[in-house]
């Protein structure tokens, strides 16, 4: 009798936490009109995110699994003096020290999930102001396609790639980005298809692989610090005028190309450089412990 009612409370048991163990939640907006650009402040403190271009004439789609249920995100929106404001946030409820988060960073797997994944979904319809903000895990954002004017960025321990995968640039200029990890790594591939006039990478602890390509189409400041880590800086090809300017301490490695031109000071310029260039890219990488690597 007792071994029999164990045996139901086990089952019963397994088929709770199964059935508790993800939950898929949904949140959008309808509204296709007043406004004529999109705020999306975006606050996750842990999971895999997804942010990429879909097919719809709806401004926010956010598809989001959890399998701790906790506290579910809050999500709202607004529209006030011609913006609509979206918000979706969700709160830290396991108290995760920094500890916990470094272990994280030290002994996850790729397979890892991090307990919750999100797809967030923008249409190309519409003008868009980023506010991203990630706890622990990753973060996989394509901006191909979707309308930026402003895009901000910040990381507690999540390891963020940031690409243009179509190589087709942004459909209007962006004003800044800035991106900052506390400690993580950033994988910032194709960035001048953002077509931003200012670009700002902060890390504290980690790696910051940076790739320009073709199509740089005017001036653009781009300015690189790290603490301790690594820089993997993929230059513009040649017939780009660009400068590169390096800030480094002697426990800092630097591994440069032979074709970069040396006008003192640690600067180097491409063939084209010119210093009044219409479309010159000035670079500046300051990066105090561990190693420069430039291709």
């Amino acid at each position: 009798m007792l071994r029999g009612l164990c045996l139901l409370f086990c089952f019963l048991t397994n088929g709770e936490n199964s059935l508790f163990a993800q939950i898929s939640k949904d949140f959008s907006i309808d509204a296709r009109s007043g406004y004529s650009i999109v705020h999306l402040d975006y606050n996750v403190y842990k999971g895999i995110t997804h942010v990429k271009r879909v097919q719809s004439d709806k401004p926010v789609q956010i598809k989001s699994k959890l399998s701790k249920v906790n506290v579910l995100p809050s999500f709202s929106h607004e529209i006030k003096d011609d913006i609509l404001t979206a918000h979706l946030h969700h709160r830290n409820v396991e108290s995760e020290t920094f500890g916990k988060s470094l272990s994280y960073k030290l002994f996850s797997s790729d397979s890892e999930d991090f307990d919750h994944q999100w797809d967030v979904g923008l249409s190309s319809s519409y003008l868009y102001d980023l506010d991203l903000y990630f706890g622990i895990g990753k973060a996989n954002l394509d901006f191909s396609h979707i309308p930026i004017s402003n895009c901000k960025i910040k990381s507690a321990s999540a390891d963020i790639k940031l690409d243009y995968s179509k190589k087709v640039a942004n459909s209007v200029t962006m004003d800044t980005m800035f991106v900052s990890l506390n400690m993580g790594n950033l994988d910032a591939y194709n960035i001048n298809y953002a077509n931003a006039e200012l670009m700002l990478f902060e890390i504290n602890y980690g790696t910051l692989n940076l790739s320009f390509s073709e199509g740089v189409i005017h001036d653009l400041k781009v300015s690189a610090i790290v603490g301790a880590g690594k820089v993997n800086l993929t230059l513009p090809d040649q017939n780009q005028p660009y400068r590169l300017k390096i800030k480094s301490t002697p426990m800092c490695r630097l591994t440069l190309p032979s074709y970069l031109k040396d006008i003192g000071d640690k600067t180097y310029v491409s063939k084209a450089y010119k210093k009044d260039a219409p479309d010159l890219v000035d670079l500046v990488i300051d990066i105090s412990v561990g190693s420069l690597v430039v291709k």
